[in-house]
């Protein structure tokens, strides 16, 4: 693994004046010297000298719309925009409402949520009352990716600020809580919200049940649905749809199969998504006839097939070995006027990488490239089967002949490839592929090192990530604190907040000064234990010593429901 490194220039180290800023932020803060004592730890957490960062300087840039399209560019003017933005406002102006709204989306639609939500607060400030629309669409891309705190907090502003409300903005808030948090949080919130005046519809039921039967299991599921219609909720299909999967995805076929068949007589005619789901299930099991039966059923019927089923069909004929089949379907679906997708190909893909066959893997995808699919996370994964096979050049030719089609840079191809890989818990093949990408002239950069990191750690090689440090060092690079970032939430999201703590430790004795993201993430590590006081507390001292901003223990205080905070 040190060959991987030995091509990246090595950083400077900083002061060791900051090695004298670790000392007891925390002494004063009740239980937490027994928690850590309880977990292993045997020194304080932070240091009482760490600042927030001041803004970046602004300039401007011409309209974002125009010029190159590739990525790196893009991003350039995305960014230019938005600081051109935050000059306007700053020096007293209102900006064009239509164009603050579009850089909204199209900030949103880069993923970067933190300039997105910044360009609602400025639009604010400068006197302009957002529409319903543009709040609602940050509010719900913020839930998709997992900021749920960041979005209720949004939304409290907003209404503080006279903005509209409406059940669609609060459900948003509902389904990020229930992806991403638990089902007593999600209840607790719906109380909450239906105090402020939301109104649960079929969505909002739709979300609490698929909740319940990913963490409680279907049969409390259906507890659930009952209480609701006892309490006078009116479930739609999409409701009876949320438990038809659960049984599905517990293997509860025959039963599924049976509540499909009794959906008429709750009121309801199944749909295509209803047929999708057996079918599914059908074909995972091989009941191929039972399969062609019920894809009949839906011609005849008028629910049409749609492109869902086709790739259901072709994912697990091709899973299933039966590749002539699945290139049937392939051709069926095109006669049927439907636009294949990444996902249509990938399992095709995935199959002739299994097997070996990298120049059938290649025509596959030169088929793809053809029907205008661009390669996504699943290709990638599906190309790095072939590095099991011990194919690791080839897998690399291929991807490096992917990248040669691609608009963006070479660097941020090979960037997104290891990310996707380490995403997907396919961390070994992306080392793999990462010595080759080396031997060809790329450079890894700090982001590519911590996708590593979060990889080793979602697959429960805590020690491998750990010495992955050992191994940049040895080969004179300085990791940044994103990389130690990077380590402490890996560990954070193992359920091992007691060994991230000391990763903190080691970051500040080697001189690191810790941010407010460091911070951020600790504290949602100890909450997430369910050491909830223990986290206010935390909290409250970052916040007294400064190193907080009120904005982000405000949104704390809301995502865990903290007590006793001075916000």
């Amino acid at each position: 693994m040190a060959t991987l490194v030995n091509s990246v220039s090595p950083l400077t180290n900083s002061s060791p004046e900051t090695l004298r800023t670790a000392c007891g932020l925390f002494s004063n803060v009740p239980n937490f010297h027994s928690f850590s004592q309880n977990k292993g730890f045997t020194r304080v957490l932070a240091s009482t000298q760490i600042t927030i960062s001041p803004k970046d300087s602004v300039w401007t840039l011409s309209n974002w719309k125009v010029g190159r399209k590739d990525t790196r560019n893009r991003d350039i003017r995305l960014n230019d925009a938005f600081f051109h933005l935050e000059f306007i406002v700053r020096k007293g102006h209102k900006p064009d409402v239509a164009q603050a709204t579009q850089l909204l989306y199209d900030l949103c639609k880069s993923n970067k949520m933190k300039k997105a939500t910044r360009v609602m607060e400025m639009t604010i400030e400068s006197g302009i009352i957002p529409d319903a629309a543009s709040y609602t669409f940050l509010v719900n891309n913020l839930c998709k990716r997992g900021n749920i705190g960041y979005a209720m907090q949004l939304v409290e502003k907003m209404e503080e600020n006279g903005c509209p409300t409406n059940t669609v903005t609060y459900n948003s808030l509902v389904r990020g809580l229930c992806k991403y948090g638990n089902l007593n949080q999600s209840l607790q919130l719906l109380d909450k919200l239906m105090r402020k005046g939301l109104v649960p519809n079929e969505f909002t039921h739709s979300f609490l049940l698929e909740a319940a039967y990913k963490e409680r299991g279907v049969d409390e599921a259906m507890k659930l649905l009952d209480g609701i219609i006892a309490k006078g909720g009116k479930p739609n299909l999409v409701s009876y749809n949320v438990l038809l999967t659960g049984l599905c995805k517990e293997g509860r076929t025959e039963e599924a199969i049976q509540f499909f068949r009794d959906l008429p007589s709750k009121g309801f005619n199944p749909n295509v998504v209803s047929c999708n789901i057996i079918l599914r299930s059908l074909c995972c099991e091989g009941r191929w006839e039972e399969a062609n039966e019920l894809v009949a059923e839906m011609d005849s019927e008028e629910r049409s097939p749609s492109l869902v089923t086709y790739n259901i069909l072709i994912g697990s004929l091709a899973s299933h070995g039966r590749i002539q089949h699945a290139f049937q379907v392939l051709d069926e679906m095109m006669r049927a006027s439907f636009q294949p997708s990444a996902a249509t190909f990938n399992p095709i893909i995935s199959h002739f990488c299994k097997e070996g066959k990298a120049d059938l893997v290649v025509k596959c995808l030169d088929q793809m490239i053809h029907h205008c699919c661009n390669p996504n996370d699943g290709t990638f994964n599906a190309i790095a089967v072939l590095c099991e096979g011990g194919r690791v050049q080839r897998a690399f030719s291929i991807i490096q002949s992917l990248g040669n089609k691609q608009n963006s840079s070479t660097h941020d191809f090979y960037r997104g490839v290891i990310s996707s890989l380490c995403r997907k818990g396919n961390t070994y093949p992306a080392f793999q592929l990462l010595y080759e990408m080396i031997q060809s002239g790329f450079v890894p950069d700090p982001y590519t090192y911590s996708s590593l990191i979060r990889g080793l750690c979602v697959e429960g090689m805590l020690d491998e990530a750990l010495e992955i440090f050992r191994l940049l060092e040895e080969n004179d690079y300085r990791p940044i604190l994103g990389n130690f970032n990077a380590l402490i939430l890996g560990f954070c999201k193992s359920g091992r907040t007691d060994l991230s703590l000391e990763i903190f430790e080691m970051m500040i004795l080697k001189g690191y000064t810790p941010n407010e993201t460091t911070y951020t993430i600790l504290v949602e590590g100890i909450a997430h234990e369910e050491e909830k006081e223990l986290a206010a507390e935390v909290l409250k001292e970052l916040y007294i010593r400064q190193v907080m901003r009120r904005n982000t223990v405000e949104r704390l205080v809301m995502q865990y429901d903290l007590k006793g905070l001075p916000v």
